[in-house]
């Protein structure tokens, strides 16, 4: 599919927080007809070649630019609503009052409030202009837990009625979701249905809810969130419809994932791209918010069993293709 250039080419570099260092063609976005879309209501068929046909479009966009629209996904457009609403109280709420629940309260447990202008992904000059609040598995609000006493990591604040429990209906809906998707990557994969049920018992299932104010500064200068990759095995993002998210092209162009009303954003993420050999891509991603309005998101990034090991996908390597990385235990390289 043929790109327009939105303006000048003005080659650059970002570096990424693991040091990797990355050629862009340009800061600005060209225009991309689409990213792929989906229509994944197959994944709920008792028919296997339903679910299959799903799988085949999955495998094509997770091996050739890691991102796709989900449509007809099943989750009722309710709970996104309503967790809109909650963040919209929540980053209303006084500074002092959010850090009260500050992320660096939970040392190395990325839950809570994370500041606005807090770091910088991409090394830009301003600080990434987005701030958010995390939160991650709990086994109180997962019917298929194998442990209801769990003890959670998580930390809310005390100010506003009902916004744990509304996040928390909206989480389990998003890892029922990405409980079936993982079968039908499995499928994606040609592997047999059920190949990552025991990976996914108890996986690392966090979620958050971003604020992403009107950016005056250049891309050059500053992002709403920089570069990155997302370290887990897949990430639904839920936006609204101001637009911003922009993906790196393997031609080093950044192109936009407008919104499509109802749709989720799919991308994989780094454990499923090392895990699959580097057949599925992890691509760079950010945000730009230039839309004049402030905007929300909420991505649900799911991983597998912290503490299990994961091993190359057997349909991913060969005596032609070997095996590129080391095995790992999920929840950390």
């Amino acid at each position: 599919m043929s790109l327009t250039e939105s303006q000048a080419p003005k080659k650059t570099t970002i570096t990424l927080q693991n040091g990797q260092v990355l050629n862009v063609t340009s800061d600005s976005v060209k225009k991309l007809g689409a990213l792929p879309v989906i229509d994944v209501s197959g994944i709920y068929s008792d028919n296997l070649e339903d679910r299959k046909a799903v799988a085949e479009q999955i495998r094509a966009a997770a091996h050739e630019i890691s991102f796709f629209y989900a449509i007809n996904h099943g989750v009722d457009p309710k709970y996104t609503k309503n967790t809109f609403e909650q963040a919209k109280r929540f980053f209303e709420l006084p500074t002092e009052k959010k850090m009260e629940v500050y992320t660096g309260l939970v040392p190395n447990g990325y839950v809570g409030y994370h500041p606005m202008e807090h770091y910088s992904r991409a090394g830009r000059p301003k600080k990434d202009l987005c701030e958010a609040f995390n939160w991650a598995y709990d086994a109180k609000f997962d019917p298929e837990t194998l442990d209801p006493n769990e003890p959670p990591i998580n930390i809310w604040p005390d100010s506003i009625p009902g916004f744990k429990e509304t996040l928390f209906e909206h989480h389990a809906q998003m890892l029922a979701f990405s409980r079936k998707m993982t079968r039908i990557f499995a499928l994606a994969l040609h592997l047999d249905e059920s190949a990552f049920d025991a990976y996914i018992k108890r996986p690392e299932a966090g979620m958050r809810i971003l604020h992403y104010p009107q950016q005056e500064a250049s891309p050059e200068d500053q992002n709403g969130i920089g570069a990155h990759t997302d370290f887990e095995c897949f990430t639904t993002v839920t936006q609204d419809d101001c637009g911003g998210l922009e993906v790196l092209s393997k031609s080093g162009d950044w192109i936009k994932a407008d919104p499509i009303p109802g749709a989720f954003v799919i991308n994989i993420a780094d454990c499923f791209m090392r895990q699959t050999n580097d057949y599925f891509v992890s691509t760079v991603h950010r945000v730009v918010n230039k839309s004049g309005r402030e905007r929300y998101s909420c991505p649900f990034f799911f991983g597998f069993n912290r503490g299990i090991k994961l091993e190359a996908v057997k349909t991913c390597i060969s005596e032609s293709n070997p095996c590129k990385y080391e095995e790992m235990m999920a929840g950390g390289l």
